[in-house]
């Protein structure tokens, strides 16, 4: 379960598969209107974002822009929701939270 929402297995499942129709490695259809949705679709977007690996701003756009065509509302949920951080000149992004760490690693099955 998530500390912010209270998510099952069953219902990440079905918002992925509802608004990454090609799967979750491939582009976002919509971008959702409720706030759990966004958290679950956040959380998924990132995972595409390397523990420990320093990103520009370039990068992440560039990365984003594949998944959805306002990157821009993505990545301020990426921040938002504890996903990313940024420097305060917003040049620089990394994987944030020791949170998503722990959710990474066991997704990846290292834990």
């Amino acid at each position: 379960m998530d500390e912010k929402f209270q998510i099952t297995d069953n219902e990440r499942e079905k918002v992925l598969k509802n608004y990454f129709r090609f799967g979750v490695d491939g582009p976002l259809d919509t971008f959702p209107s409720k706030e759990k949705r966004k958290y679950i679709v956040a959380e998924e977007i990132a995972k595409r974002f390397e523990m420990g690996k320093i990103y520009m701003e370039k990068e992440v756009n560039e990365l984003l822009k594949q998944i959805y065509p306002d990157f821009a509302t993505i990545r301020r949920f990426l921040i938002d929701y504890g996903f990313m951080n940024r420097s305060d000149d917003g040049v620089e992004y990394w994987v944030e939270g020791e949170q998503y760490a722990n959710h990474y690693e066991s997704e990846k099955g290292t834990i």
